[in-house]
């Protein structure tokens, strides 16, 4: 490993849905004309996704998280501006409240097709979109190292940005339903233990070799070495409809790559726990978001979240001075105070259920709640 420190660059993608602002359903063919004006405006950083009521973002590769945050801002300002020409809106969430993922059509795309041909049913449910957030890391064996450790944070960081409690007008009862539906995919979940960068190559490779996969982009676990860029790549998270909530689970992010990488300097390392004990905190995540406790697997323990948080923010907290994130970091606490974009989801459709609207009634109250949040926070 060099003795230079890695450059902890941030870049953030998000994928969109487009919705009728008249009736609050996804549009499941947009016109092709939104798309390109968008990609034009975007220049290079706005790209179809695998539906074509799908839209995804990505940042420039940023140096700070205010840079990556008037980034998002903008690119979001592009979509929103661009999709009310036609009657449509984004919202920035990972399920949508009651369209139907069957009657979505597929991107025209060689990649998709192939996509949609080899998975079947299990594709055609991926109605969902998510939030990825790559840490700048340019040492191949590094990434293996951070991606080991990093692991037993994913549940916390999927626990703050939980945006999915619907499916297909279900209540679903969790608070990300998205990666119910992701993880019918292969190769997803929580990723394998290597190591080193060479291991993790050769079994790699041994998929490649036989035709069971093209390259390592097929590799969709909720941690990645980028196949593309010398980034580990964070996936597990759902798109936050709050740009100032996708912002601190970046932050968060690369803060807790500078810990892991600190104490690797130091001759140290967080310890390794089984994938077992780390997937119940995963799925209590999935389930509850923050609102049950998770094992605290050094005391062996169920503790509450916002002790748990609080660990957390004060174990990075010299990581977030050093990248002048403190205050988005902090920002976590405002989002266990108000809930993430699922409580306020339900919260909106409980409200309206309370005042009398009907069933579809509340669930466009939800859409029209994520339209204004999806645009709010952009300038």
């Amino acid at each position: 490993m060099t003795s230079r420190e890695p450059p902890f660059t941030v870049g953030i993608e998000e994928e969109y849905l487009l919705v009728d602002l008249h009736t609050g359903a996804v549009d499941e063919d947009p016109p092709p004309q939104l798309l390109k004006d968008c990609t034009e405006r975007g220049e290079g950083q706005i790209a179809p996704e695998f539906l074509r009521s799908q839209v995804e973002v990505s940042t420039c590769v940023c140096r700070t998280l205010q840079e990556a945050r008037a980034d998002l801002a903008r690119l979001r300002g592009i979509i929103v501006d661009v999709s009310r020409r036609y009657g449509l809106a984004p919202i920035a969430a990972s399920t949508h409240p009651f369209s139907r993922a069957r009657v979505q059509k597929p991107t025209e795309q060689d990649e998709y097709s192939a996509l949609a041909q080899e998975m079947q049913a299990a594709a055609r449910r991926q109605m969902i979109c998510g939030m990825h957030v790559h840490v700048g890391l340019d040492d191949d064996d590094l990434r293996i190292d951070i991606m080991n450790q990093l692991s037993y944070f994913l549940p916390h960081l999927l626990a703050l940005s939980c945006s999915s409690p619907f499916w297909e007008g279900e209540l679903t009862g969790l608070k990300s339903f998205r990666l119910t539906v992701y993880d019918a995919l292969p190769r997803t979940g929580l990723p394998e233990r290597f190591e080193s960068y060479g291991e993790f190559r050769r079994h790699l490779d041994t998929l490649i070799r036989n035709g069971l996969i093209e390259d390592t982009t097929r590799i969709w676990w909720d941690l990645r070495p980028n196949a593309r860029y010398p980034t580990l790549e964070t996936r597990v998270m759902d798109v936050c409809t709050s740009i100032d909530d996708s912002i601190c689970l970046a932050a968060l992010n690369v803060c807790l790559v500078r810990m892991l990488y600190r104490l690797r300097r130091a001759n140290q390392c967080w310890r390794r726990y089984p994938n077992l004990l780390i997937s119940e905190n995963r799925w209590r995540a999935m389930r509850y978001s923050f609102d049950a406790q998770l094992l605290d697997m050094a005391r062996g323990e169920l503790v509450d979240f916002p002790e748990l948080l609080e660990e957390l923010i004060t174990l990075v907290r010299q990581d977030a001075e050093a990248l002048n994130c403190v205050r988005e970091v902090e920002h976590a606490r405002t989002i266990v105070q108000r809930g993430t974009s699922a409580h306020r989801q339900v919260a909106v459709y409980n409200e309206a259920r309370a005042g009398g609207a009907s069933d579809r009634e509340a669930l466009k109250a939800v859409v029209d709640f994520l339209v204004a949040e999806t645009e709010a926070g952009m300038r």
